[in-house]
């Protein structure tokens, strides 16, 4: 037995969020805490699993507020370094009439890049039934380095492999760098959730079905989840093919942290399925509570504080049949 059900790598930051506007006109930003692997957790947590965060904050105002933010929600935060010589990673993220947003990152360097192989716990990487990572911590030489042995660590005790790659192009020095990267983590995965506009840019396939054909003739990964945004997600598990369908609401304000919810729910049902015996209905309910708990997320600013609880996900869905 396992002390923890997932373990994530990766970055902690704040998501400056636009939250109106001042009486003189100025944009207002709200902090939020973010960062995908930490929303993963987040949502993991609220659904009764024990996680636990590797990764490198500053030690300055938002580094301390971060850290008391994971301890808050649940996330065991024994290897989160704190960081003396860098500062927290910052995301100004605006947001469009339609729900979606874009990235400016103060991040040259970040205190999340500056995490290095010694400050890996290998005893907490061992000790978990998930190992979950992405792109992010991949993005320079030294923290990639340490990524890539944080992953050997867990993928040698037995961990099953979790990978989003979780694309933001303008912290990359290069497009093929970033595939690169996302062509190993994909050739170390068990499960991977990628988005719609991620297996197009990789694969060069517009058609989904192909794009997903194109890499699993590739890359043998026993589950592939694809987010879709309004259009829903897929499973793609041995030769099923589950589409499930959106919950669409008017109260959404941004989306923010829905593809990480999605992901959390999704690890959620694979801890409680396993990865052996998944059939057409257990997909189609991993799908429908991931969509629906990802629905609720975008009618609120940020994630990593306000993931919804497994009732609240339930009921949702009732009310929507």
């Amino acid at each position: 037995m396992k002390t923890f059900d997932v373990v994530a790598l990766g970055e902690l930051l704040i998501d400056f969020t636009e939250n109106g506007v001042s009486g003189q006109g100025n944009t207002v930003y709200e902090a939020n805490p973010g960062g995908a692997p930490c929303n993963v957790l987040a949502m993991l947590n609220k659904l009764g699993r024990k996680t636990a965060f590797v990764g490198k904050v500053g030690q300055d105002i938002f580094g301390n507020k971060l850290k008391a933010t994971l301890e808050e929600v649940g996330i065991d935060t024994s290897n989160l370094i704190m960081d003396e010589e860098a500062r927290t990673t910052l995301a100004f993220v605006e947001t469009f009439p339609d729900g979606d947003r874009d990235f400016s990152f103060y991040r040259n360097p970040g205190a999340d890049m500056m995490l290095r192989e010694q400050d890996l716990h290998e005893e907490l990487l061992r000790d978990t039934n998930i190992f979950h990572f992405g792109t992010l911590s991949m993005t320079h030489d030294e923290v990639r380095r340490a990524t890539k042995k944080a992953i050997a660590i867990a993928k040698k005790s037995g961990s099953v492999i979790s990978f989003d790659p979780n694309l933001r192009p303008p912290l990359w020095k290069s497009l093929e760098d970033a595939k690169e990267q996302v062509a190993y983590g994909l050739s170390q995965c068990d499960v991977l959730k990628i988005s719609d506009n991620e297996i197009q840019w990789f694969t060069g396939e517009e058609d989904y079905d192909a794009g997903i054909a194109k890499l699993r003739s590739q890359y043998e990964i026993p589950l592939v989840l694809l987010s879709m945004g309004r259009d829903g997600s897929r499973a793609y598990y041995k030769d099923l093919r589950v589409e499930v369908k959106p919950f669409i609401q008017e109260a959404t304000i941004e989306t923010t942290g829905a593809g990480d919810t999605f992901g959390g729910c999704c690890l959620h049902h694979v801890l409680g399925y396993g990865l052996e015996q998944l059939d057409e209905d257990k997909l189609r309910r991993m799908l429908t509570f991931a969509n629906a708990a990802a629905s609720i997320i975008t009618t609120k600013k940020g994630a990593l504080r306000v993931m919804p609880t497994a009732g609240e996900v339930e009921a949702f869905i009732e009310n929507a049949r």
